[in-house]
Parts: C-alpha cells; structure tokens; sequence
C-alpha cells in the first residue's frame, strides 16, 4: 500500500479555534453593549411621545380640560383620566379619556408616570409631567436629572 505524501486530516487546529473564538469575544464585547444603550434610547424615545403635547396622554388631558373646564388636579392625578362615567358626579365629564385600566399605565420601565396640576414648571396654565426615567429615582423632573419630562429644561 502507496501512502499519499499530500493528504491530511480536514481538520481545524486548536489554535485556529482558539484564535477564531476570541475574535468572535471581542466583536461580542464591542457590540453587545451598543446593543442595550439602543434600546435605552428607544425606551427614551418612546417615552417622550407619550408625555409629549401630541402624545397620547396630554391629548387625554386635553380632552378633560376641555370637558371639565381645567386639568385634574395632583390629587385626582391620572387616574381621573380613566373613571367611566358613572362613576364621575359631573354631566360635563365624558371619559374614560384612556383606555384600559390604570394601572396598565406604565412608562418603559415599568414606573408610574409622575402628575403634577398646577405645575411648577408651567404654573396654572398646563401640568408637569414626567417619568422616572432609566434610573427609576424620582428626582422630581430636576433640571440635569435623567427624568423624561413634557418640558424644556433652561
């Protein structure tokens, strides 16, 4: 029997593995944490339209201003927002301005939204609103927090 001088084992060195598994570790670590700085924006992102003047919420506010003559106060808060109309002694009030139940009413990281009427920031004329933002702190909407909120910090 004739042994051929040119055949080898198709077969991959445990150096090619080891060479190859790190490069793919290392575009691992480069990527992955762009990938979840991503999604923080588009939570941000999505927040933002929902507090937002043309956002669902403040058109729901909107609405029940326009019934009820002015926003509901911080101690009727946002789940003034969802009460059937059964439940509201007023022939003005026409809600529920939301859908679903209130505590369905989350922001991207699953905290309550944060009402305030009247507001400090825009006084008897409209209402603060804000979230907690990516740190869950409420910081009140402090300006240089990371709260999301329905006005410009200047």
């Amino acid at each position: 029997m004739r042994r051929n001088k040119h055949s080898r084992r198709s077969a991959f060195t445990l150096m090619e593995l080891l060479l190859v598994a790190g490069i793919l570790a290392l575009l691992a670590a480069f990527a992955i944490p762009r990938l979840f700085e991503q999604a923080t924006e588009a939570k941000i992102k999505i927040c933002k339209a929902a507090i937002g003047k043309n956002g669902p919420i403040a058109k729901a506010l909107n609405s029940y201003k326009w019934d009820m003559g002015q926003f509901p106060d911080s101690d009727e808060g946002l789940e003034a927002l969802f009460q059937r109309k059964e439940e509201v002694d007023n022939e003005s009030y026409k809600g529920p301005y939301l859908e679903g139940a209130f505590e369905e009413l989350k922001d991207p990281w699953s905290g309550a939204y944060e009402y305030r009427y009247p507001g400090e920031v825009h006084g008897e004329e409209g209402y603060d609103l804000w979230s907690r933002g990516p740190n869950k702190v409420d910081d009140g909407g402090k300006e240089g927090s990371d709260d999301i909120k329905n006005w410009i910090e200047k």
